[in-house]
């Protein structure tokens, strides 16, 4: 069955299990990200499809079904998985996207290397993709597609499917031209990007920039401008813009270029806030730490997340007050990324190194100031680690958007809590209430959280009620129809 509505993105949208010799599909744990987010279209229109990759031993002849029909909470779709190799997932996904694409995406020019790149590989993976996307596409239907390594679909899917409008939104950050433009292959993916109806970004910054790589590379015209909306305006913030081109004009054909800042679902967080449970969990917490304040990070494990940075200035904070130790307690929970990968397996051995450093230095029979994490917390727990929590500590060095601080601030029910976020996550333009700080600073790194440790239950109380008027007024929900608008579908139901 044709779909209206074709979501192309690398992952399968559900966890895939054996249970008793037969495949279960799971619903991802977290009620937030883009997997659930994404797949709530699909309510929206009659049938819709999902393309995504999964790697087998024999492409050729998988032991997979290469479509499967599913019909859940969100609707009827289909997945189709495009069966490849290890050797095409290595150089496609760990290699190419990851070795050369995410550190220039992050600004990280000392870490790009696309020696090893196979680029023939990469184009010949995003070709299948797009070749799947077409068959799979009513006349005149959607075709969302989502990130970085997927670049080169839109240009592939224009060939194929003039009639169907393309969208395609990034969820990194996206960089300057002098930055982007160090990628050998930057014509060929600007000009696929090109090809869409429309070019979506969390914020007017990472936008600004695609506008200024692609008149750098191509004609190109930008003949609407508009001024950036008040609400995504952060006085003292690095990625604050005020101007922003919404259209440019290359061959004759109109791009539309749109901001949609992504959301939490506050609506399920708040209902988990106050669930017995998470209150119960979250009083146990606070009667374990007694006196001593718990301060909160949580991310994954990357060299863009500025784990290492933290946790130096932590123990320098340690170092200089006296009056904190054993008063304080740091829980940084930091995820492994890929454990396929060497330069994620450096940063856990460095926070580990670091970690084991603070806690012999400061630490004591009676009293840890570190605690370590480094698996998944279920998504309920972490509800109660929000609530119990008394500063949340989001410092990455770049960061397209950053969900965790937005989840904090959704938890607090209470109306109290501060959060120390990073200038450099794509969020910071959205709360200006928190505490900004610059990771790249020690002075910085060091005052702010000191700042968040000694303020007052006033001012902390008058933040939170800020941030959580930020965060409660642009909901996952918001993002969807804003999104959609600018394709202006008519198979979608206007009143949904």
């Amino acid at each position: 069955m044709s779909s209206d509505l074709v979501i192309v993105y690398h992952r399968q949208p559900y966890e895939e299990v054996e249970e008793d010799g037969q495949t279960v599909f799971r619903e991802n744990k977290s009620p937030n990200g883009i997997v659930p987010t994404l797949k709530s279209f699909f309510g929206r229109v009659s049938h819709g499809s999902w393309i995504a990759w999964k790697q087998t031993e024999t492409p050729e002849t998988p032991e997979f079904d290469r479509k499967v029909e599913i019909s859940d909470d969100y609707g009827n779709y289909t997945v189709s998985r495009l069966p490849l190799a290890p050797d095409q997932v290595r150089e496609f996904y760990h290699v190419t996207s990851k070795e050369a694409f995410w550190p220039i995406l992050h600004g990280f020019k000392e870490r790009f290397n696309y020696d090893p790149v196979e680029w023939e590989n990469f184009r010949d993976v995003n070709r299948r993709f797009a070749e799947a996307a077409s068959e799979e596409a009513a006349e005149g239907a959607v075709v969302w597609i989502h990130d970085y390594n997927l670049w080169l679909v839109p240009g592939f899917l224009r060939a194929m499917r003039p009639d169907v409008k393309i969208a395609f939104f990034h969820h990194t950050p996206f960089p300057s031209a002098d930055i982007f433009n160090m990628l050998p292959w930057r014509k060929e993916i600007i000009g696929s990007l090109l090809a869409c109806d429309e070019v979506g970004f969390h914020i007017p910054r990472y936008a600004a920039n695609f506008v200024s790589v692609a008149r750098s590379l191509f004609d190109v015209d930008t003949p609407k401008r508009h001024a950036v909306p008040e609400a995504w305006i952060s006085e003292g913030t690095a990625l604050t813009e005020r101007v922003l081109p919404s259209t440019i004009t290359h061959d004759g054909r109109d791009v539309t270029v749109t901001v949609t800042p992504l959301g939490v679902d506050a609506a399920y967080i708040d209902a988990q806030a106050r669930a017995p449970a998470t209150q119960a969990r979250a009083a146990e917490i606070r009667a374990e730490m007694g006196e001593t304040r718990l301060l909160l990070s949580v991310g994954r494990t990357d060299y863009t997340k500025g784990g290492v940075q933290q946790l130096e200035s932590f123990e320098r904070v340690l170092e200089a007050r006296a009056d904190l130790r054993g008063k304080v307690q740091l829980m940084h929970v930091s995820v492994s990324a890929n454990r396929n990968m060497a330069a994620y397996e450096e940063i856990q051995n460095e926070i580990e190194q670091v970690a084991g450093r603070i806690n012999g230095r400061f630490g004591s029979l009676d009293w840890h100031p570190l605690v370590l994490v480094s698996r998944a917390i279920p998504f309920t727990d972490l509800v109660a680690y929000y609530r119990a929590a008394d500063v949340a500590w989001i410092t990455p060095l770049a960061d397209g958007m950053n969900l965790v601080c937005k989840e904090f601030i959704a938890s607090r029910i209470d109306g109290d809590g501060v959060l120390v976020l990073s200038e450099f996550a794509g969020a910071a333009v959205e709360l200006e209430d928190a505490i900004i700080t610059n990771p790249f600073s020690h002075k910085s790194m060091d005052l702010r959280i000191q700042e968040a440790l000694d303020m007052d239950s006033a001012e902390r109380k008058a933040r939170m009620a800020g941030l959580r008027a930020s965060v409660l007024g642009n909901t996952v929900q918001d993002w969807k129809p804003q999104i959609l608008a600018a394709l202006d579908k008519p198979v979608f139901d206007s009143a949904a």
